[in-house]
């Protein structure tokens, strides 16, 4: 089984994440962050990794703390998850259009972190979420996941369906690379031989 949980407690935040990457998708994210707990649920439901977060954090200052932390154990989950990545496709990519906007993701999980961020937002906020902690979150979870991840922005004109189309191009994209290649299923997809 290709499972992990993290706990991850510091002064600000106190994070549990619980996945299981051949799962179908099911989703139950509490992070007191609501347009936050919309997205995470995207991202499991489009990757069809079964996911359960919990995060309380210091969101009496704003909810950076709590997205970025759970974006960085969110990154360590997938990492213990996929252990030695034998077998998995390793690369994937997706364009996704939600209505007005269009977003292209390309990642690797090569351990060679890297946030290539071509997104602009039109407003600061989404509700009363801050629409940069979207990057914030990206940025760590490629970090501690070890993600050479790309995110673009081909149009769009709405924060909302900006910010969704990311995550969904990035959870459909996770989904291709975690797969396992039927063709190599013994072998690490690396000339290296190890990821």
């Amino acid at each position: 089984m290709r499972t992990a949980k993290i706990t991850r407690k510091t002064a600000e935040t106190d994070i549990t994440v619980e996945i299981n990457l051949d799962g179908s998708g099911t989703y139950d994210n509490e992070t007191g962050v609501g347009f936050f707990d919309h997205m995470l649920d995207q991202l499991s439901r489009h990757s069809l990794v079964d996911m359960k977060i919990r995060a309380t954090g210091d969101l009496h200052i704003d909810d950076h703390h709590t997205v970025e932390d759970v974006g960085i154990a969110l990154g360590q989950a997938l990492v213990a998850a996929v252990g030695d990545k034998k077998g998995i496709r390793r690369y994937g990519e997706c364009h996704l259009p939600m209505d007005d906007a269009q977003v292209r993701c390309a990642l690797d999980l090569s351990a060679r972190p890297f946030l290539v961020w071509n997104v602009e937002m039109p407003t600061a906020k989404i509700g009363s979420f801050d629409t940069e902690l979207v990057r914030e979150f990206f940025q760590a979870l490629a970090t501690h996941g070890g993600i050479t991840l790309h995110i673009d922005q081909i149009h769009g004109f709405n924060s909302h369906h900006i910010a969704e189309a990311a995550f969904k191009a990035v959870a459909r994209a996770l989904r291709i690379a975690l797969e396992t290649d039927p063709r190599k299923s013994d072998a690490v997809p690396s000339t290296k031989g190890m990821l």
